[in-house]
């Protein structure tokens, strides 16, 4: 018997790269850096920004949409990828500066006069003139890129290794990964955290040794990294979902007790996707935050999270084109209807401000969805594939109606 390659398998897989890839160069194309000038660099950083947030949004499917472990904590994960990197890049940046100004004194600075500057430069908005001990490794790219992976990864590695080993389920562990993420925002808030409080890190569009580079240019750069990264973790879940592994971690989301009483390391499982989509959605921080230009510690509030648990249900979860459509469907609708632009609708006494009802109209999509659209935005194409539902001679498909589970009953 022969066996089929994986895009035969996966034909979804092959159809996303190929649109992203078509994508990707009508974007490149239509950009005024190496384009017609049609969209605008503005523009261009949304469609980059929104790439990284179609990536966490695979992340958030595969840890709920084929695991079933509702996550309220993922964003912060994301988070702490952008203030890594954002920790180098201001470092970097302000260090240009701090240079060029002492330079001009005439007499060569000294390591620790440059130190001390830098650290005036940053600290200074919050009462400050010293460096934190967490800012021991800003100044080297590779370390903070691998800071950026290692502090997101070990807090999701100990969180779940607590959390999984006491067994922790259902809404329990949701509120727990919530109340995670609520504490560390509260910290970070702190003036004394050692990432400027309320203040956040600012000018991260700004990339160091490339003054003289146009702002065109970068941003096309970091939307061909979104894109990529994009890809590869699109494929890269594909094929863990569709092998082995995949099937195991839907069986513990629609029977726990059933695959643990198999003899499955179960823990193991959970532990492992949860790390792993913590990386992914580092990952995603990365690119995202040197293109929004500044983070602060309202990124981690936990009603982000809740945010993009509303992106996977609406695209439809246990799909991951499902959760791409989503996050990208919502995103691009949010900076719309949040961007001023739109005149407001007179109804009698009162004005339809579309910046204010927009949170509004969401949350009314999204219990339209859960009510009448289980599957979400990704459940159309089932109608095109002719997915309908084996017969099971009465039998339950399972407790998660999200999920693909009719599809999986084929196999």
């Amino acid at each position: 018997m022969t066996r089929k390659s994986f895009f035969a398998q996966n034909p979804s897989a092959l159809i996303f790269i190929a649109c992203l890839a078509l994508f990707t160069l009508a974007v490149t194309i239509a950009s005024e850096a190496y384009g017609v000038g049609f969209l605008s660099t503005s523009f261009v950083k949304t469609l980059g920004k929104t790439l990284c947030l179609c990536l966490v949004a695979l992340a958030m499917d595969l840890i709920w949409g084929y695991a079933g472990i509702l996550s309220l904590g993922h964003m912060a994960f994301f988070a702490l990828g952008g203030y890594m990197i954002g920790m180098w890049l201001m470092y970097a940046r302000t260090e240009e500066i701090v240079v060029t100004a002492l330079a001009q004194s005439g007499l060569p600075a000294t390591p620790e006069e440059v130190t001390q500057g830098i650290a005036t430069q940053i600290f200074g908005v919050v009462g400050s003139s010293d460096l934190p001990v967490i800012w021991s490794f800003a100044h080297s790219l590779p370390l903070q890129l691998m800071l950026a992976l290692a502090v997101p990864g070990l807090l999701a590695l100990v969180f779940g290794w607590l959390a999984f080993r006491s067994r922790v389920t259902g809404v329990y562990l949701s509120i727990l990964t919530q109340a995670m993420t609520l504490a560390l925002a509260l910290y970070l808030f702190q003036n004394d955290s050692g990432l400027r409080g309320n203040n956040g890190l600012s000018g991260l569009q700004n990339l160091p040794g490339l003054a003289d580079t146009s702002q065109d240019a970068v941003s096309m750069w970091f939307f061909w990294a979104s894109a990529a990264a994009l890809g590869l973790g699109y494929l890269t879940l594909s094929w863990i979902v569709s092998g082995k592994f995949g099937s195991v971690i839907r069986a513990i989301r629609d029977d726990e007790a059933r695959v643990r009483f198999l003899g499955y390391p179960v823990e193991i499982y959970k532990l492992f996707i949860f790390t792993l989509t913590a990386l992914i959605a580092a990952l995603a921080g990365v690119l995202y935050y040197p293109q929004a230009g500044i983070i602060n510690p309202a990124e981690l509030a936990p009603i982000a999270s809740i945010y993009l648990a509303v992106w996977v249900a609406i695209g439809g979860r246990g799909r991951l084109y499902g959760a791409v459509i989503g996050a990208a469907f919502v995103s691009l609708l949010s900076s719309v209807f949040t961007s001023g632009r739109l005149p407001n609708i007179p109804l009698g006494p009162v004005s339809l401000n579309w910046v204010d009802w927009w949170l509004v109209l969401l949350g009314a999509a999204f219990v339209a969805v859960t009510l009448f659209a289980p599957k979400g935005i990704g459940g159309l194409f089932d109608r095109f594939q002719r997915i309908g539902t084996p017969d099971r001679k009465g039998a339950q498909l399972g407790p998660d109606d999200g999920s693909l589970q009719e599809q999986e009953g084929r196999t």
